[in-house]
């Protein structure tokens, strides 16, 4: 099976968060050693929020749905390349009228 591309524009101005898996040991003397934990030690996450019809927002769910938070989709995030994405839950969110909105936060994943 095929892994699915994530295609709705995001809200701009969100602000993602980059962190390193790291190792640390502290000795007696003050002293500290750092270590990366993986071959993949640097990801990423970004909440993410998408504003639109109610039928567009029902299509982003079911896309969400059909991933149950642990199947990786294909996205690319502001300043950054193709990569694997996971999303563990959404808010969705009424703005009034036909007008709603979709919030979660896609975590940087290195496996389908």
């Amino acid at each position: 099976m095929a892994i699915e591309t994530f295609t709705w524009p995001v809200q701009s101005g969100e602000q993602g968060e980059v962190t390193f898996a790291v190792r640390t040991k502290k000795f007696g003397d003050g002293y500290e050693q750092s270590v990366g934990e993986s071959l993949n030690n640097r990801s990423q996450s970004w909440p993410i929020t998408y504003t639109g019809t109610k039928e567009r927002v029902k299509a982003m769910q079911a896309f969400l749905d059909r991933h149950k938070g642990t199947k990786a989709f294909l996205w690319t995030p502001p300043l950054g390349e193709l990569g694997l994405y996971k999303c563990a839950g959404y808010q969705p969110i009424n703005r009034g009228g036909r007008i709603y909105a979709l919030a979660a936060t896609f975590t940087q994943t290195f496996h389908p």
